[in-house]
């Protein structure tokens, strides 16, 4: 095995410097400390319940902390039926999250209302609010859960992030 002088790195003469671009650091912060708002409203819950657990651990991802304030969250995740009657109680939460802010859809009673085709039930949250990643089943496995969380991690971490803050822009504005 060769050591550090014979492969060429000095760490006294180079020093512990990374090389990037701002958008990429903070995506790769963004992308993995994703902490979720759950809203449990039906059998997909257990479901979302299980993927918290030690057997799939979602803490691989780093979105173990399962925040109920949606001032500390970044990913709603909506579980289940969305009836008309909560559909307020929905929008007012996601208003209340910060920015940036994602949805994932879990089950197809919140992707598309599911079996339920009545006068109750909101035929898709993606009414309400919007939707980035979308998990089918009934109820859905914690694998697919899991699969769109690395869906929602991959959408983050090609976002552009310096054009959206508006103190950058404000800059970029006042030196031209």
């Amino acid at each position: 095995m060769r050591t550090e002088t014979e492969i060429g790195y000095d760490s006294k003469i180079e020093g512990e410097v990374v090389v990037t671009r701002v958008d990429a650091a903070l995506n790769w912060f963004r992308k993995n400390s994703v902490w979720p708002m759950p809203m449990g409203l039906a059998c997909c819950a257990i479901e979302l319940m299980a993927v918290g657990a030690s057997r799939f651990d979602i803490s691989r991802f780093g979105s173990e902390v399962m925040r109920f304030s949606p001032r500390q969250a970044d990913c709603m995740i909506v579980a289940g039926t969305v009836t008309y009657k909560m559909a307020g109680a929905v929008r007012r939460i996601w208003d209340q999250m910060p920015e940036p802010k994602w949805c994932i859809a879990m089950g197809a009673c919140a992707s598309t209302g599911g079996m339920y085709r009545s006068y109750a039930v909101l035929q898709g949250v993606d009414n309400i609010v919007p939707v980035d990643v979308y998990v089918s089943g009934c109820p859905p496995r914690p694998e697919a859960v899991l699969d769109a969380l690395i869906k929602l991690q991959n959408k983050i971490s090609t976002q552009p992030v310096l054009k959206e803050l508006t103190v950058f822009n404000a800059l970029k504005h006042q030196t031209a």
